[in-house]
């Protein structure tokens, strides 16, 4: 149909930049955190795991060689994509493109263990698929497929307000964005301005939460024009958490899905596109679109009984393609931030007299008086691990001993994926973790000393080890 022409052709465009974010990530940290020598190898998971559980194309190519030339082949996809060159060659040409993105992606999640645990890495996957049957430019737009894609911006909204409502109780005080600015697994440049704003404005703003995530969703299935300003109201809320912190392309790609709410005649006002007098509905594709509706409508049956469930769980696949999943975020607010800060030092004898440097992070807080950098919608893989091991005791977790491991050895690869080495000749003799509690300080403290943040010694996180640490050399050959 001709009515949602423009609303695909700006949803393409825009999931083809998702793609092409996703791809760039992987090209840059895929190597350095799973490779054949990463944190988490990939050709040591693939020997425990089962394909069908994990299909991937990397059970056949588990080789550096292979995880560069897919990323690259993915990055060149979604540029061809994102340009509209995939539509100038026909719908084969279009089903194609999308489907070699889905499946490239689908390779890299599936054997992407803890760094790819993501719920908006399914949360892509399943609205990837559903892109492989829209068509190109000039095929009508198959209506049973906008309507999954909206269903599944309804899954994420209103998943997200129901966990809420089910989890921690300053979702029903109104007191948790009075914690969330400041201990969200990656502030930004503006999260300080955010935290440090009157007891109302976090209040208000916890009210609007729950406005957008569980009333405003059933506006998506409404008529025109109930649809678009649900959508527009979706659009404006994840606006503002982009830019209150950084949140991966969770807030991108949920933005993207709520284009799907709007119609041409608004679109048209700001993408001037003629809609085509005729467009095409091939038999064959017309009975492939309805067979995969059908398909994914009894697959969506366990997310909607999830959603409806006292224990409800969030950002969960369902089936080992990802086509469709169970979202939702922060059911639970950290209420305090810890952070873990490596040290190294060149002595031969590590005490606490010795001379300690840090290694600074790309995103994560670290030096008081840095600004929290603006990352996303790109994802720093690592540094949001390490948020979690913050509270989660990932000390014990192999990916933090061979982190641990490769700075030790000097790995340029690993080393890459952090902000600052305070040993560029040389690596370090030993090597530790403490943990600090941080927090933003307030406005008369920044005035004062020009930091962002304070911070609180709270204890060692990981004792001081070198290469040569019988204890640490027993971890790293199991």
């Amino acid at each position: 149909m001709a009515e949602h022409y423009i609303t695909r052709f700006i949803f393409q465009k825009a999931l083809a930049f998702t793609y092409l974010i996703a791809f760039l990530v992987a090209l840059h940290q895929f190597r350095p955190l799973l490779g054949e020598k990463g944190l988490l190898p990939v050709p040591q998971f693939i020997k425990f795991a089962k394909f069908t559980d994990f299909p991937s194309l990397f059970f056949l190519f588990p080789k550096d060689s292979a995880f560069f030339f897919f990323a690259l082949l993915g990055i060149a996809l979604s540029v061809f994509a994102l340009t509209g060159f995939s539509e100038k060659f026909g719908l084969g040409v279009s089903i194609l493109t999308w489907f070699l993105m889905w499946l490239l992606y689908l390779s890299f999640v599936n054997v992407g263990q803890t760094f790819y645990s993501f719920g908006w890495e399914s949360m892509l996957l399943e609205a990837g698929f559903l892109s492989i049957f829209l068509g190109d430019a000039k095929t009508a737009v198959p209506v049973a497929i906008i309507f999954l894609l909206k269903f599944e911006l309804f899954k994420t909204m209103f998943g997200a307000g129901l966990i809420k409502l089910r989890g921690d109780a300053c979702w029903k005080d109104l007191t948790c964005l009075t914690y969330h600015y400041e201990t969200q697994p990656m502030p930004n440049p503006l999260s300080w301005f955010f935290h440090n704003q009157p007891v109302w404005f976090h209040k208000m703003g916890v009210l609007y939460n729950h406005f957008v995530e569980l009333v405003v969703p059933f506006g998506y299935f409404a008529m025109q024009p109930l649809m678009w300003i649900a959508g527009a109201f979706t659009l404006f809320f994840h606006s503002m958490l982009a830019l209150s912190g950084n949140f991966a392309f969770l807030s991108f790609l949920t933005a993207v899905l709520a284009l799907t709410t709007f119609p041409n005649s608004i679109l048209a006002k700001f993408i001037p596109i003629t809609v085509p007098a005729t467009l095409s509905a091939p038999p064959l594709y017309l009975n492939t679109v309805v067979v995969v509706a059908t398909m994914l409508a009894l697959l969506n049956i366990r997310p909607v009984l999830n959603l409806i469930s006292s224990n409800q769980i969030m950002n969960t696949s369902y089936d080992p393609l990802h086509l469709v999943g169970s979202y939702g975020a922060f059911g639970s607010i950290t209420k305090v931030r810890n952070e873990i800060i490596i040290e190294g030092t060149d002595d031969k004898i590590a005490t606490d007299s010795s001379r300690w440097k840090e290694y600074e992070f790309i995103g994560k807080p670290g030096r008081l008086n840095k600004m929290p950098p603006q990352i996303a919608p790109y994802h720093l893989r690592l540094d949001w691990l390490m948020w979690f091991a913050a509270f989660e005791n990932s000390a014990q977790d192999p990916w933090f001993f061979h982190l641990m491991q490769k700075i030790l050895e000097g790995d340029k690869a690993v080393l890459s994926l952090l902000r600052t080495n305070p040993f560029p000749e040389n690596p370090p003799s030993f090597l530790r973790a403490k943990l600090y509690k941080y927090n933003f300080t307030n406005w008369e403290e920044k005035s004062k000393t020009g930091n962002w943040w304070k911070r609180e010694y709270v204890g060692e996180y990981f004792p001081a080890v070198s290469l040569d640490t019988p204890e640490f050399k027993s971890v790293r050959s199991q």
